[in-house]
């Protein structure tokens, strides 16, 4: 695995990245990690399709590969109706 040292990094920086990594329960390394790793997906991804993106975040909370999520494509929406 490579490394990367980076320097100056401001101390109120520092003290947010911390807080940061306390919240999620891991070390400072392992949180700048994560944020590196996230950066990067999200530069690769930039082409992808909303439906890819959905399918994505949805992952995160258990929707397996395999799994579908129901289109909508013909359902038709009624206007809202404000009068009284």
């Amino acid at each position: 695995m490579a490394q990367l040292i980076v320097r100056q990094i401001e101390g109120t920086v520092k003290e947010k990245l911390q807080r940061r990594a306390k919240r999620h329960r891991r070390s400072l390394e392992e949180e700048v990690r994560e944020i590196l790793r996230d950066a990067a997906k999200s530069e690769s991804g930039r082409n992808r399709r909303l439906g890819t993106e959905i399918a994505r975040l949805f992952c995160r909370i258990g929707l397996k590969p395999a799994e579908e999520i129901s289109e909508l494509r013909e359902m038709v929406l009624e206007p809202a109706a404000f009068d009284e």
